[in-house]
């Protein structure tokens, strides 16, 4: 039920969002929208922005499902394209609301979640701590994200496949490189 629940007040803001820029709307406009009090709303989440927060968790964690290994990343990454692609109105509506901050933390953690999987994998055999695994996520994760975000800024024209490409093509044997380096401890320059 309580998924259900979340479900029906995460389409409700989709739907107004089609409606009215995120500013406009509240509480009461989703709750009425899906024929819920504000009380149910508040059971669930904190505000509008948890409620955003947990659409781009869902909507990510679906695209990526079964995705998340070094020999599906890019079958993870275009699938997560395609959602946003899916969801364009909800993506638009949220990217033109919200500081940058706030969407790179949105899309943040749905990137770091596939990479972090891959970062482990790769991993294995090689003596880097869980906070190099993280670093190295992280670093990456950026890059993928301000990739994803220049995407939805030029109104997604590319096809996902030739953004991922692009990715792929960028980032082939770096992540593996940086794992080495960081076992290896190198020193700074």
């Amino acid at each position: 039920m309580s998924q259900l629940t979340k479900r029906a007040l995460a389409e409700s803001l989709k739907a107004l969002l089609a409606q009215k820029p995120l500013s406009k709307i509240t509480i009461s406009d989703i709750t009425a929208h899906c024929g819920m009090n504000r009380m149910t709303f508040y059971y669930h989440f904190q505000d509008i922005y948890d409620l955003i927060d947990w659409i781009c968790q869902e909507e990510g964690g679906r695209a990526l499902q079964g995705r998340k290994d070094y020999r599906t990343w890019q079958e993870g990454f275009t699938a997560l394209c395609h959602a946003v692609i899916e969801n364009r109105t909800f993506i638009e509506g949220v990217y033109h609301s919200v500081q940058r901050e706030q969407i790179e933390a949105y899309l943040g953690r749905v990137v770091y979640g596939l990479l972090i999987d891959v970062v482990k994998e790769l991993s294995r055999g090689y003596a880097i701590s869980e906070e190099d695994q993280a670093y190295i996520t992280n670093f990456y994760k950026h890059a993928f994200v301000g990739v994803m975000l220049d995407w939805v800024r030029c109104d997604m024209k590319e096809a996902p496949e030739q953004v991922v490409g692009r990715v792929s093509r960028m980032s082939h044997g770096q992540l593996l490189g940086a794992i080495r380096n960081m076992a290896a401890n190198l020193p700074n320059p």
